[in-house]
């Protein structure tokens, strides 16, 4: 239900999130472009609310505020002491099992090391609440956009391949965002 979270701990978390990726801009998904990376973590919030309304049952802020941090720990200079601190243990939890681990496989390819990665990534999110498999969804069907004109066809099959990992690990975790995830898939050429 759209109720089940509140604007202030959007606010807060959204501040935060875009204080950590301030000069982080999406070169990787459209390259040649300025386009600020706070782009990213607002549209997958913006698919874990709409989930939020088919699904009275999920804890609304605990997964919009996982939503917009979901990148932090990877991707900026944040410690999981700061999430903590300022959002409280089940949003630092669930940011941390959001996060690839950089030490698995260090003698690994970059290949084989990606594939224990989200292993690694998928087992640790399914032992957090309903919510943090919601913000992995969001978070892929975010990804999910056209791919970008550099990428070859075997890494788009490889990002597919990926994304249907995703969806047969956490598909039972909300039906809605399953569905839309399959949906893109589907789509994902």
């Amino acid at each position: 239900m759209a109720d089940s979270w509140s604007q202030d701990t959007y606010i807060k978390a959204y501040k935060f999130a875009a204080r950590a990726h301030w000069n982080q801009k999406m070169k990787q998904l459209v390259p040649g472009t300025n386009i600020p990376y706070l782009m990213h973590f607002s549209f997958v919030a913006m698919e874990v609310i709409a989930a939020l309304e088919k699904d009275a049952g999920l804890d609304g802020n605990l997964a919009v505020q996982c939503a917009l941090l979901h990148d932090t720990l990877e991707d900026t200079g944040t410690t999981y002491d700061q999430l903590f601190e300022l959002f409280g243990a089940e949003v630092a939890d669930g940011v941390a099992a959001l996060t690839k681990g950089e030490s698995i496989g260090e003698n690994l390819s970059k290949g084989q090391k990606k594939r224990l990665q989200m292993v690694e990534s998928l087992e640790m999110i399914k032992k957090q609440p309903k919510e943090i498999w919601v913000v992995k969804m969001a978070d892929r069907i975010t990804n999910l956009q056209p791919p970008p004109p550099h990428w070859t066809q075997d890494k788009i099959n490889r990002y597919r391949e990926e994304a249907c990992e995703i969806y047969e690990a956490l598909k039972e975790g909300d039906q809605y965002l399953s569905k839309r995830l399959k949906e893109k898939i589907e789509g994902y050429h």
